[in-house]
């Protein structure tokens, strides 16, 4: 089977990954200039300006080839309202890719997703992408968030000083990483159903004798 890079999208048990709409627009705003929802992330919330260009510039790297950044909605399965965000960032060199951007509305039914959104996009890059290494980062002083990355099946693995700087302050992040061989081996079967999707199209980024 086969994936349309342009046009993802990833089903899972409780949740769907799908790349966004015009009509996401609102629920994008929402997310990104609210300084709660944002308040671990590595940048600061915006303006409702800033979070308009960011939304147009995710709507146009659909188009680039090879395509490095998918941010996508996260939906209920059987409805097609965005409730939350994660992105995935090919990365120029090796074959790395990084997790980021997980967000969920905290009053919806999917507000414990993330660890179910972290694992379809794990999938979606070592499966279709061909990607041999995906990490993650978090600032350190997430309360919940190293038992997601273990849950999405990262690893620990460093903790990097004072990477960036938000609300004021410099913030430490750890890193956590998986690689391909090992997390497959405990993909669920509709893991295992990403894992075996090939895009339509050639990849430039793909590991030559895939």
């Amino acid at each position: 089977m086969t994936i349309d890079l342009r046009n993802v999208e990833l089903v899972g048990t409780r949740l769907r990954l799908r790349d966004l709409r015009a009509g996401d627009l609102d629920v994008y705003q929402r997310i990104f200039t609210d300084p709660h929802l944002t308040r671990y992330m590595g940048t600061d919330s915006m303006g409702v300006q800033a979070a308009a260009a960011s939304f147009d510039a995710a709507l146009r790297s659909r188009g680039e080839s090879p395509r490095r950044k998918y941010t996508l909605a996260i939906t209920a399965p059987d409805a097609d309202t965005m409730v939350g965000t994660i992105s995935l960032l090919v990365e120029d060199f090796g074959s790395n890719a990084m997790i980021g951007g997980l967000v969920v509305v905290p009053e919806g039914a999917l507000r414990a997703g993330g660890i179910e959104a972290g694992r379809l996009m794990a999938a979606f890059a070592f499966g279709p992408l061909g990607i041999h290494r995906v990490w993650a980062g978090h600032r350190h002083d997430h309360p919940v968030m190293d038992t997601v990355m273990s849950g999405v099946g990262l690893t620990p693995e460093a903790r990097l000083r004072q990477l960036y700087r938000t609300q004021g302050r410099w913030r430490d992040v750890c890193t956590y990483a998986a690689l391909r061989p090992e997390w497959a081996a405990t993909a669920t079967a509709a893991e295992r159903r990403i894992l075996s999707l090939r895009p339509t199209a050639a990849r430039e980024h793909v590991i030559a004798g895939r």
